[in-house]
């Protein structure tokens, strides 16, 4: 997961764009990179590991020059994370490119091979960003013109949505031209637009989530719709155009589930009450299905729980106490690169208040559960602060198929879910009841005014809606994933970091 901005402004858009990534800075703390582009048509590039505050220093940020620009937070799904991939990428032909991505392709091995058989391009990385940018570099190409125009533009992402497969919410920059931005078909990484008056003309603005535009006072107008196009000129002439034949609107759930921020609306949909909704539901299936359960206090496991457990709390009638305090300096273990920083992250990042545990009966609720090790752990926490049960719910149903689409959920065996029962799994994070929400039902939490068509809902069902993930693709993508893979690929580049700074 990563996260994605641009801006076309009438004054200089640096500090806006740095703002923006810093909002949107949940969505990855691997690299951070801006790309700004002058009056002459001169881009000025800043990328490198690291948050966006350790990344931007006073001396970068006066060299990044000019009224329009874009900027990436990175999250790797795939090898290492290292600073060649850091985005955005840049081509300077034709007209001087920068592109940067957020989401995955599911056909990047086909199209490596394209562009270097038939298109005649050279790719320097591993990253499926750096492909989809010479896709569409190739693609403008074939225009005559010395400066693309609208058309061209909207004909050139046509191309790509015909050659490329997968999910990818894109912005592009065009030196000297302007900003586009675009959705895969399916829609399954988000992407909205806002809007701000100036006395000149419009500023527009593209980002991954409507939280960037509140923050920075523009006014959010809608989504970019699966598979369409938005192109802002140098000038602010706003542009768009469907590129793609049959598009459907079929979000990745898991975004509401865990990655978007709580005030944030996507697709329409309000993520803050999408969780409150998953807490109702909670709570249905435990008076349903629990009702012998001896609950004394709701516990929500920070941050992105509060909102479903503090509902769940509320139509159960059982008191509900924050019972962790979170150290806010330590990123989110989910989207920590290697098993071994996740596992060491956990203690440093949560500590357990005694008084709300020692000799209650206990429900902890959290998002989702995925490898389980961070479960495991904060199970023991509350026991070792006295609680007498512990039970688990999570808003989510048991995660047990890797995703395919730019969430760095790892080889299937690395699910604590993974050919397990709800008891076994129970068991294997020491709880004494689990309790794990009904796919049917978080869909209809989330899509409570039926505002998408559908969702991608394949960590939970293994249904990829794209429709060209094999059984070949998924042993594929688990050799890039699986933890031992990326240690290996994290070791040798820090021997290299090591190398080259000798």
């Amino acid at each position: 997961m990563c996260g994605i901005i641009g801006i076309v402004g009438k004054s200089k858009v640096n500090q806006s764009i740095y703002d923006g990534l810093t909002v949107l800075q949940h969505r990855g703390q691997d690299a951070a990179g801006i790309v700004t582009c002058d009056e002459k048509g001169q881009l000025f590039l800043r990328k490198a590991n690291g948050l966006v505050k350790d990344v931007f220093h006073t001396r970068h940020m006066l060299e990044l020059k000019g009224n329009m620009g874009i900027g990436h937070i990175r999250y790797p799904t795939a090898g290492c994370s290292t600073s060649a991939e850091a985005q955005p990428f840049y081509v300077n032909s034709p007209f001087g490119i920068t592109l940067a991505h957020n989401g995955n392709l599911t056909n990047t091995k086909q199209l490596k091979e394209e562009l270097y058989q038939s298109d005649r391009r050279h790719l320097n990385t591993n990253s499926d960003s750096e492909v989809l940018l010479n896709i569409l570099a190739h693609e403008l190409q074939k225009t005559s013109k010395l400066k693309p125009q609208p058309e061209d533009v909207f004909k050139a992402v046509t191309q790509l949505h015909q050659r490329c497969r997968g999910a990818y919410a894109v912005v592009a920059m065009i030196a000297g031209v302007g900003i586009l931005a675009f959705r895969d078909p399916y829609g399954i990484r988000p992407v909205v637009i806002g809007k701000r008056k100036n006395t000149e003309a419009d500023e527009y603005i593209i980002a991954s989530e409507s939280v960037a535009i509140d923050t920075l006072g523009f006014e959010l107008i809608r989504d970019i719709a699966p598979g369409e196009c938005v192109f802002i000129d140098i000038n602010g002439n706003f542009h768009a155009q469907q590129c793609a034949d049959n598009p459907v609107i079929s979000p990745c759930i898991f975004e509401y589930v865990y990655f978007a921020r709580p005030d944030s609306i996507m697709d329409g949909i309000s993520v803050h009450k999408s969780r409150l909704r998953m807490g109702t539901k909670l709570a249905q299936k435990i008076k349903r299905d629990f009702s012998e359960l001896d609950i004394d206090v709701v516990i929500p496991i920070p941050d992105t729980s509060r909102s479903a457990a503090l509902q769940l709390s509320y139509d159960l009638g059982i008191p509900y106490q924050e019972g962790f305090i979170k150290n806010r300096y330590i990123g989110r273990t989910f989207i920590m690169p290697g098993q071994t920083e996740r596992k060491k992250s956990v203690r440093q990042k949560l500590n357990a208040i005694d008084l709300e545990f020692r000799g209650k009966n206990v429900l902890l609720v959290d998002d989702s559960i995925v490898r389980g090790t961070t479960s495991q752990q904060i199970v023991q926490m509350a026991r070792d602060a006295g609680a007498n049960k512990v039970y688990f719910a999570s808003a989510a149903p048991p995660v047990r198929y890797p995703n395919v689409y730019g969430i760095d959920m790892p080889s299937a065996e690395e699910f604590v879910a993974h050919d397990r029962t709800i008891e076994q799994i129970a068991q294997e994070l020491g709880v004494d009841e689990l309790i794990y929400q009904d796919l049917d039902d978080l869909v209809e939490a989330v899509n409570h005014n039926n505002s998408a068509q559908g969702f991608d809902t394949s960590c939970f069902s293994a249904e990829y809606i794209t429709g060209d993930i094999d059984q070949a693709y998924l042993d594929y993508i688990e050799s890039l994933r699986n933890d031992s893979t990326k240690q290996q690929a994290e070791s040798s580049n820090a021997v290299i970091e090591i190398h080259n700074n000798a």
